[in-house]
């Protein structure tokens, strides 16, 4: 019996060593953030947190992790799932742990490398700082980051692969928004219908009444659903009645300016056939429920853009029923099944 108990020990200590060997020899593999000659340049700081193999690794697995809530059954992926251009579907607005229920419908994560300003407000100016707000949300995830690097501290793969993913290899609050970011940014969606013939691969051709849709989007809707992100990054009053459940005052509960009260950001169209419901509260259920309200459904609630200011000082953005379904037609267009099915992204 003592021989046996020997020969293990010493087992244990090679395999241990062996390990730690591994984890020191490690060389990071770097991965690079597709830019699409028909987007516009990123803007994450790429030198500050380089994407590598293992930190994309780390971070996907993070995302998938309920580890990140306060009940161990609310990860990212909850709100945010990849068939649906990572929106929470079918809800209007974001569930979370003991049944709570958020403000504000899950935004979808794509082409976030782009884009210096988070959140339907605006309220995180940082990829890095954006997770902080579900994950300590009583509504959403419902945890603290202590608790989290707690839990995450004990579990023998987020030791090995902290290691991997960092270099000074600690189990901590920076390290682990840094992972998240990395995962984050590796979500590009530019392989679209859209995508494809704008850039002229494959002999890809857009339909009449696809064209047709694209150039009234480009008259009547372009201006804030600007560049090849279908966002021009903007917070707008778009003339919703206010929801009395909710009186989400969006931009204006960051500043407290008045003159961005109601003012919501810009959100993207890609993918926008898939990450239904739409609005900051879910209140449409259908593209063609958008339409008919940007033709007819406005209300002046005291701040509404300029731009949708029409010449009989109504609001709104006159549309006939051919404009609107060759609009939807050009919309599908932006749906990029190649993102919405990339095993990189899905759950292990």
């Amino acid at each position: 019996m003592k021989k046996i108990f020997l020969l293990a020990s010493a087992l244990m200590f090679w395999l241990g060593c062996a390990k730690s060997e591994i984890q020191e020899n490690y060389v990071p593999i770097p991965l690079e953030v597709e830019q699409p000659s028909n987007f516009p340049d990123i803007v994450y700081n790429l030198d500050n947190n380089l994407v590598t193999e293992a930190g994309f690794e780390l971070g996907k697995r993070l995302f998938y992790d309920g580890k990140l809530s306060a009940n161990g059954a609310i990860p990212c992926a909850f709100c945010h799932e990849q068939a649906f251009a990572f929106t929470h579907h079918g809800h209007t607005v974001s569930h979370g742990v003991n049944g709570g229920i958020g403000t504000r419908n899950a935004q979808p994560l794509q082409n976030l490398a782009y884009q210096s300003e988070f959140m339907w407000d605006g309220a995180a100016s940082h990829l890095d700082f954006q997770p902080i707000i579900p994950l300590t949300s009583e509504l959403e995830m419902g945890e603290t980051l202590t608790n989290v690097i707690d839990k995450l501290s004990l579990d023998i793969y987020y030791q090995e692969q902290f290691k991997k993913a960092f270099e000074d290899g600690e189990i901590n609050s920076e390290n682990m928004l840094k992972a998240l970011s990395q995962f984050m940014l590796m979500l590009v969606s530019s392989n679209s219908k859209y995508d494809k013939y704008v850039r002229e691969e494959d002999n890809v051709m857009l339909t009449q009444i696809e064209l047709d849709g694209f150039e009234t989007f480009q008259n009547k809707c372009a201006s804030c659903h600007a560049t090849d992100l279908f966002t021009d990054q903007s917070y707008r009053n778009n003339g919703l009645s206010i929801n009395p459940k909710l009186n989400d005052e969006g931009r204006y509960s960051i500043f407290e300016n008045p003159n961005d009260k109601y003012k919501f950001k810009v959100p993207s169209l890609r993918n926008v056939e898939k990450s239904f419901p739409y609005m900051h509260d879910g209140r449409f259920a259908t593209l063609e429920a958008v339409l008919n309200f940007y033709d007819s459904g406005l209300v002046n609630n005291g701040n509404v853009d300029p731009t949708l200011l029409r010449n009989d000082n109504t609001y709104g953005i006159t549309l006939n029923e051919y404009e609107k379904e060759s609009i939807i037609a050009f919309l599908k267009t932006l749906t990029d099944n190649e993102f919405l099915t990339d095993e990189r992204f899905s759950e292990y």
